[in-house]
Parts: structure tokens; C-alpha cells; sequence
């Protein structure tokens, strides 16, 4: 890795809010060439993406917005096509099983780049979270504010 380049480190900051976060995995993802450069300069949105299975054995990301690379010609990418998951086996298979149980979603948490360069998702397995719940992680972390405040 060369001496102060920036990882990627993109997060979906409304999945925590809006989910209980019950299992994370770390997948690789079938990417076009300007999409990683789209990435690399910070223009993806997590807000609506979302993970599905097709055929019980390949994972793909719907809702991923991916802006058009600036310098891309006519080899530009289609910024909201499905992109697919790489994970092994054992891990599709645990993800399959958890999130055809009722109330379970698979959703997207963060993108990031490897100290090798890669890119990679963080992909979660979530049960969404009512509204007293939500209004009680407010008024947790504003609690937590104020006693930071005056320590």
C-alpha cells in the first residue's frame, strides 16, 4: 500500500438506526472497472441497497447506486444494476437459512477497500427494529451526550 493513500470506507449510517444487526459477513463483489473507480472516489449510496438470493446460490446487492465515472466514455457502467456477492458455500448457506425466517433481512453496511486493494461489503443479517425501539436508542444516545458532556 502506498504511504498516505486513502482506504474507501463508505457506511450505510441508517442500517443501525433502522435494523437490529444480528450476523456481518465479508464479501467480495463482481465489480467493472469504473464502478472500483467510482467507488474509490466516495460516489456510492447505501441508503437503498438490499441483498437477494437468485436460484438459492448467488447473492446480489439491488438498490446500490454507483455514480457514472466522470472519465468513463462509452464503457461506462449502468449505476443501479444488480451486482453480485462472492462468498463461499458454508456462508451462503447461513445467510439463505436466516434470512428466509420471518422478520430477517439481508442488507448492506459498509463498503471498504483491503489494505490489498480489494473492494468489499459488509453484508448483515437484520431484523428491523419498531418504533419504541428506535425512540429508546435516541434517547440512549442522548443521555450518553449529555454525560459526555459534563465529564
Amino acid at each position: 500500500m502506498k504511504k498516505g493513500k486513502q482506504l474507501v470506507n463508505i457506511k450505510n449510517r441508517k442500517a443501525k438506526f433502522d435494523y437490529h444487526i444480528e450476523q456481518t459477513f465479508e464479501a467480495g463483489v463482481r465489480l467493472v472497472g469504473t464502478e472500483v473507480k467510482s467507488i474509490r472516489e466516495g460516489k456510492a449510496n447505501l441508503q437503498d441497497a438490499y441483498c437477494f438470493f437468485e436460484n438459492e446460490t448467488i447473492l446480489k446487492v439491488k438498490g446500490l447506486h454507483i455514480s457514472l465515472f466522470k472519465e468513463g466514455s462509452y464503457n461506462n457502467h449502468e449505476p443501479l444494476r444488480d451486482r453480485q456477492l462472492l462468498l463461499n458455500k458454508h456462508e451462503l448457506k447461513k445467510i439463505w437459512t436466516k434470512g428466509k425466517e420471518k422478520g430477517h433481512t439481508i442488507i448492506l453496511l459498509r463498503i471498504f477497500e483491503t489494505d490489498k486493494g480489494f473492494i468489499k461489503f459488509e453484508v448483515a443479517i437484520a431484523s428491523g427494529k419498531k418504533q419504541f425501539d428506535k425512540r429508546q436508542d435516541l434517547k440512549t444516545k442522548d443521555v450518553q451526550r449529555e454525560m459526555d458532556r459534563y465529564a
